[in-house]
Formats: C-alpha cells, structure tokens, sequence
C-alpha cells in the first residue's frame, strides 16, 4: 500500500532524501508532468494548463531527531528536530543514520530514581540513545556529529478501519496528491512536496515563491484529541468523523469564499466533513498565503491522534474523505472564480 511505503520512509526535516528519491520515482513516467527539485529540495511536479496557476502542497518531512554528542561510554547524546514532547520519547525505538543504526532512547531505570525524579518529566538533558556501543570510539564509528534520525514505529492497521504508524503527518497528505497527480485537470497545476515543515514552514515559502499561485490546497496530517478523559471542547477533531478543514489556525487564516465553496461541495457530493476546533499549530499556507502577492489557501487534513509521536492513529475513513474531497475541489475550480 503506498501510504504504508511512506510512511516506513526515514526523512525528518532537513534530510528528506529517501522521501524524495520514492516520490520521484512514483511520478516520474507520468505522461506530461516535469518535475524539479529546487535549491531547498522540495520536489515540484508541473502538469500544465491553460486556466488558473493551483499549488497543491504537502510536506514530506517528518519530526525526528540530530546526533549531537557521544559520552565516553559509547551513548549518542542527540536534539529534537520538529516539535516533540519529550515525555514521549523514553524507551522508545530510534534509527539513526544513513545506514539506519539501531537505538533506544534511554534515562536513569526507575528502580534508581529518587521519589522526586518520579515526579517530574524527564528533561532531555538526561535523556541519550543506547547503539550498543562499547565505548566513545565504536559509537563514532557507527554514527557522526549531524546524523539524522527517526522513530522506528511500524504502520500497522488495527481495530475498526485504524491504523497506527510513525509520520502519518504528513505522509497522508503525500499518499492524496500521489493519487490526485495522475489525473487530468484544465488548470496550471503544481504538485509541491516540501521540505522542512516541522521547522518553520521553509520549503513551502521557497515553493510558493518560485511558482506564484494564483490558489492553493494544502494537505496534512492533524491533531485530534478524541480520546478518554477529553471533554467535547478538547477533542479539536474526531477520528472517523471525515475530512478537516481548517479556518483558522497560527500560520493563516483560510480565504473565506474558498472554505464556503469547499463546505458547500462535501455537502452536495456526501463527503464528510468537520471544522477543526482550535487555531494552534500552522501549516504550509502560512507561508504560501504570504508568499509573492498573496495566495488564497484551504487546508484539508486527515485527523490523527498523538501526533509527533512515535505511534499516531488515523480511521482509513477519513483518509478516504480527504482524497475524495480534494479531488472535488481540484475539478470544481476549473472554469470557476472565488
């Protein structure tokens, strides 16, 4: 299955090399298109058109990590790359490297902490990743200074149409325009896939610059909080509840005629669809919207609880509504103004 290809891929921001070279190599006999890969390596696929300029956009990085030190001892000392809470990393699965070295990241056992130490989260000073090593020397062997590395979680379907996997943000969103790239459209179009979201949004501002949109579609991967404990107003988003649009969050604010279009047309083609509930965190329109002259965005995204963890959660259902969607929303633009 392709999402679980890209989803196995081991590219956080900054080194998304092995996304890359898969996603070129998933377009590159589609009759017609002309791909480039620019200065940031985001990879844009061109499928030209007579009518309006529409950069569609999902990101290909991942959250992950960067070796920064080694003790004496043979431990790699590293930094997070992207935003991950650090309560979720301990004992969990790394793989560092271009040659995918195997780790666990590690801390001081709980039997050898004090009440204290319990009581508190662990602070990533504290924190290092054991490679087996047996001291500084076999570990720098094995890895250096700047290393890239992921979680190592495994995509596995699960229960009622779920499935569980490391970067399904925003690799979903890679999985929709892969499919949506193969179709013909009357339209000037740009399939982007950027780089270096987690970090600030950086591939997508060069992208958008480059091209000169007139319209944007952005695809993601996005918080949900469906879960026990939740109250109504805590939940952001329902997994199986369909595809989510954003209004409003701290990148950008969604043009308002092409969110009323996008709402009118799930309704009229019986596609699901939930506004999510919270204005935190940002997407690649926050740079597109900004780029050049200004660029009117809409974000479509597939709801995914405990993001930028190891192990998120997504309903096929969903997935399912945003592919569906956006193809709508690619056809109902030609010959149409908002």
């Amino acid at each position: 299955m392709l999402l679980k290809q890209l989803c196995s891929l081991c590219a956080p921001s900054g080194w998304e090399d092995e996304a890359r070279s898969f996603i070129i190599e998933q377009i590159k006999d589609i009759p017609g298109i002309e791909i480039t890969v620019d200065t940031m390596g985001n990879v844009i696929a061109h499928k030209p058109g007579k009518g309006k300029k529409i950069m569609v956009a999902a990101h290909m990085d991942e959250v992950g990590f960067i070796v920064s030190g080694f003790t004496d001892d043979g431990f790699v000392k590293f930094k997070t790359v992207g935003g991950i809470m650090t309560s979720v990393l301990v004992s969990k699965r790394v793989v560092l490297g271009e040659n995918k070295v195997d780790g666990i990241i590690s801390s001081k056992a709980v039997h050898l902490q004090s009440a204290a130490d319990r009581e508190k989260p662990a602070s990533m000073r504290d924190l290092y990743i054991d490679i087996g090593a047996k001291d500084k020397a076999d570990a720098e062997s094995k890895l250096s200074l700047g290393d890239y590395g992921t979680f190592a979680g495994e995509y596995t379907e699960f229960g009622d149409g779920y499935v569980k996997s490391k970067a399904l943000d925003d690799r979903v969103g890679c999985a929709v325009m892969l499919e949506l790239i193969k179709e013909n459209y009357e339209n000037d179009m740009y399939f982007c896939f950027t780089v270096q979201e987690e970090v600030g949004l950086r591939g997508a501002t060069i992208a958008a610059n480059r091209i000169g949109p007139e319209l944007a579609l952005v695809l993601e991967g996005t918080t949900c909080n469906d879960v026990h404990g939740a109250k109504p107003h805590q939940t952001v988003t329902y997994s199986g509840g369909g595809a989510v649009m954003t209004a409003m969050d701290g990148a950008a604010i969604s043009d308002r005629r092409y969110f009323e279009m996008i709402k009118t047309l799930a309704a009229r083609e019986d596609i699901p669809l939930q506004i999510k509930r919270t204005s935190a965190g940002g997407t690649d329109a926050g740079s597109i919207q900004r780029s050049g002259a200004g660029v009117k965005t809409a974000v479509l995204a597939v709801p995914c609880r405990y993001i930028h963890s190891p192990v998120s959660v997504m309903h096929m259902r969903d997935y399912d509504s945003v592919r569906r969607l956006a193809a709508a929303v690619l056809k109902e633009l030609e010959g149409r103004d908002i």
